[in-house]
C-alpha cells in the first residue's frame, strides 16, 4: 500500500497597509515621525505636507477688499484664510470720564513727547475682535459660544498692538483751534490760542477666519497689518456752533495711518516624539525634537512647545526683535532662538513683498 502525501502549501502573509489619511488618524504621532525620520540618511526629512521643517507656507494677500470699511485685507497662508476690516468711530473727549478740559489742551509740536502707548491703551482706541466662522475647521460647530482660542488671539493681538506702538496716537486725535477772544489779559489770550483735543478716532479691528489650518496668529496679524496699512481716516473737525465733530466725505482729503514700523510675527512648534507622540524614545541619530516652522493644524495638535517671534527690519538692515512668546517645553534655548530670529528675518521679507509695504 502506497501512501502519497501532497507537498505542504506555503501561505504568503502580506503586511497590512493603510492609506495615509487612515494612518494619520489612527497614529498621528508615528505618522509625523515617519516623515521626519526617513529610512535612509541621505533622504531629507519632510513633513506630511511636503515641506521641510524650516519651510513656511507662501502667504498671499489682497488689500482694499471691503467697500464699506476704512481699511481691509484678505490674507491666506496655506489653507488658513482670514479677512480683516477696520472701521473708525468718533469718541468725544467730553464723554471720557476723568478727562477735564485742561487735560485736552496741549501744543501740537509736543505730540511726540506724549506717552502714545499709554493714551491708546487707557482710552481703548484700538479694539480688535476675532471670530472663527462656522465651518472654518471641524472643531468649530455652529451655534457655539466664542471659543478660548478666539478670545486668546484677540488679547494677543491687542497686546502686540500696544507693545509695538504700531498706530500713532497723533493720527487718532481730532484737534480744535479755539477762536481768539478779545481780552485785556494776555494770559487769557495765550490760553485761548492753545489747540484743544475735542475727540478721538476709535479703530475697531474685526478679524474673521473663513478657513483655519493652523498658525492662526500669524495669519491674523498679517491681516491686521494689511488692513491698517490700507486704512484711511476721514478729515474731521470740531464745529463749535453745533457742538459736534463733522467729517468730510471727500476720499481725497482722508489721510492714511502712519504705521510705526512693520513688525511681522513668525510662529514655530516643537515636535517631541517622546513627550508629544509617546513613541518610546529617540531615533537612531539621537534626535529627540524637531522645530517646525509655520505649523499646520495637524502638527499643532502633536506639539507641546510653541514659539512666536515678532521682528521688524529697520533702515540699514538692523533687525529689531519686538516680542518673543514661548509656551511649554524647554527644547528651544538661546542658540536655537537665534536661528529662529534669522528665519523670521526671511519671513519678514516675504510679508513685505506680499503686502507691498
Amino acid at each position: 500500500m502506497v501512501i502519497t502525501t501532497n507537498p505542504p502549501t506555503t501561505t504568503t502573509l502580506h503586511p497590512i497597509s493603510f492609506p495615509a489619511p487612515v494612518f494619520a488618524a489612527l497614529s498621528p504621532a508615528p505618522y509625523l515621525l515617519a516623515h521626519l525620520q526617513p529610512p535612509t540618511p541621505h533622504t531629507p526629512p519632510l513633513r506630511p505636507s511636503g515641506r521641510a521643517p524650516s519651510d513656511f507656507r507662501p502667504p498671499a494677500a489682497h488689500t482694499g477688499s471691503l467697500t464699506h470699511a476704512s481699511g481691509s485685507a484678505v490674507v491666506r497662508v496655506g489653507d488658513t484664510a482670514a479677512v480683516c476690516g477696520v472701521r473708525g468711530e468718533i469718541l468725544l473727549a467730553s464723554s471720557i470720564a476723568g478727562r477735564n478740559k485742561r487735560g485736552t489742551r496741549r501744543r501740537k509740536e509736543d505730540e511726540d513727547e506724549d506717552d502714545e502707548e499709554g493714551e491708546i491703551a487707557d482710552l481703548g482706541l484700538l479694539v480688535p475682535n476675532l471670530e472663527l466662522a462656522t465651518g472654518c475647521s471641524p472643531s468649530h460647530l455652529p451655534g457655539s459660544p466664542p471659543s478660548v482660542l478666539a478670545q486668546s488671539l484677540s488679547w494677543r493681538i491687542l497686546t502686540l498692538l500696544h507693545a509695538t506702538r504700531l498706530v500713532s496716537a497723533s493720527d487718532l486725535r481730532i484737534w480744535h483751534q479755539p477762536a481768539r477772544l478779545v481780552s485785556s489779559s494776555e494770559e487769557d489770550d495765550e490760553e485761548a490760542e492753545e489747540p484743544e483735543i475735542k475727540a478721538f478716532w476709535v479703530l475697531y479691528i474685526d478679524i474673521l477666519f473663513i478657513s483655519l489650518d493652523g498658525n492662526a496668529f500669524d495669519a491674523a496679524w498679517g491681516a491686521v497689518l494689511g488692513a491698517l496699512g490700507d486704512t484711511r481716516v476721514p478729515n474731521a473737525w470740531w464745529d463749535g456752533d453745533r457742538e459736534t465733530v463733522l467729517c468730510d466725505d471727500a476720499v481725497a482729503k482722508a489721510h492714511k495711518l502712519r504705521l510705526n514700523g512693520w513688525p511681522v510675527a513668525c510662529s514655530f512648534a516643537v515636535f517631541e516624539p517622546r513627550v508629544g507622540g509617546r513613541t518610546g524614545g529617540e531615533d537612531s541619530k539621537g534626535k529627540a525634537a524637531w522645530v517646525l516652522a509655520d505649523p499646520d493644524a495637524f502638527e499643532e495638535g502633536l506639539c507641546r512647545e510653541s514659539v512666536t517671534v515678532v521682528v521688524d527690519l529697520e533702515e540699514g538692515g538692523r533687525t529689531k526683535v519686538c516680542r518673543v512668546e514661548k509656551v511649554g517645553g524647554g527644547v528651544v534655548g538661546g542658540g536655537e532662538m537665534r536661528g529662529l530670529v534669522g528665519m523670521a528675518e526671511g519671513r519678514w521679507r516675504e510679508w513685505r513683498g506680499v503686502l507691498g509695504r
